[in-house]
């Protein structure tokens, strides 16, 4: 049973790769929307003919974009989306909304000071994390077989109870 992830917001970090190479052996399929930001702006444009005006420049690359986008969110079991920390990120915001709308199970990653700002995104979400390991641990979930994840879950709650981080989730505060 293959599962499909898709990896919305931030793209100003490797978050991506580390939650693949977190998942690596796992029958987990990712996608993401266009990481390169000239590449994403660009390519109403570079497809449609210039423009004079950067609103119209802008509008036929967000539009060409929201079509990869809804289609990598109707693919997907599950949507991580990532805020991160340096910059506004609408676009993340947008799309954990659009796939709560289509009923997709969200998780959603975020540092604690933006825990206020996204309460509601928060709220609709199945999981709220701040790393790419607790996203890793929360695909690994629906990905091991029943056996494995009872042994993994025991040996992560003992390493919890010993206060060790890396366990199956982070230690209590």
């Amino acid at each position: 049973m293959g599962l499909k992830v898709y990896l919305a917001g931030e793209i100003h970090t490797n978050w991506r790769e580390d939650i693949a190479q977190g998942c690596k052996g796992l029958d987990i399929e990712f996608t993401a929307p266009v990481t390169n930001h000239s590449s994403s702006d660009d390519c109403g444009v570079a497809i449609m003919g210039a423009e004079t005006s950067k609103f119209w420049h802008d509008n036929k690359g967000a539009k060409l974009n929201a079509i990869r986008t809804r289609k990598a969110i109707e693919d997907a079991d599950i949507v991580v989306v990532r805020f991160g920390e340096k910059y506004k990120q609408w676009n993340a915001a947008f799309d954990a909304g659009q796939a709560y709308a289509m009923g997709k199970s969200l998780i959603v990653m975020h540092q604690d000071e933006h825990q206020h700002p996204l309460k509601e995104i928060d709220a609709a979400a199945l999981a709220v994390v701040n790393s790419s390991l607790q996203v890793s641990w929360a695909l690994a979930v629906f990905s091991l077989p029943l056996s494995i994840l009872n042994v993994w879950v025991a040996v992560g709650s003992a390493g919890r109870s010993a206060g060790l981080r890396g366990s199956c989730g982070p230690s209590p505060s």
